[in-house]
């Protein structure tokens, strides 16, 4: 916060947990669009988002990132008829392991990124970086 005092706008650090099937193409699509987003959005390609852990979150939290969006394949997933259900479940127990650890729930956001959705993908990325902005920087408290 003392950085927001003094006048800089501070920039959250977002990771993106995207599936390569489906949400990477999307994210990939507002890139080469050339659709601007926060640049200290990271994004962590994995085969389906029910495969992320509750506690890579926390780890996330821990050594830096402000938020951790999980980029869901929803209906599309080529894995799992109910990945968006257990990806929802996955992004619950994360915030309850993050309320656990002292740090707020609202730094995990869920959504389905299908492969041409850059500009829900940019609008998600906006949005949520000035909730985090909101929020300051994810230290406890």
């Amino acid at each position: 916060m003392a950085a927001a005092k003094e006048g800089r706008e501070i920039s959250p650090r977002i990771l993106v947990f995207s599936t390569n099937n489906i949400s990477d193409p999307g994210i990939d699509l507002a890139g080469s669009s050339h659709m601007h987003y926060p640049s200290t959005v990271v994004v962590i390609t994995m085969p389906c988002s029910s495969g992320v852990k509750p506690e890579w979150i926390l780890y996330a939290v821990e050594k830096g990132f402000d938020g951790i969006f999980l980029a869901t394949d929803g209906e599309e997933c080529s894995y799992l008829p109910d990945c968006a259900e257990r990806t929802a479940h996955i992004a619950q127990e994360a915030k309850d392991l993050l309320i656990k650890n002292g740090y707020e729930p609202r730094r995990v956001r869920m959504s389905g990124i299908c492969s041409v959705c850059a500009e829900p993908f940019t609008n998600h990325m906006k949005e949520f970086s000035e909730v985090l902005r909101k929020l300051g920087p994810a230290g406890k408290g």
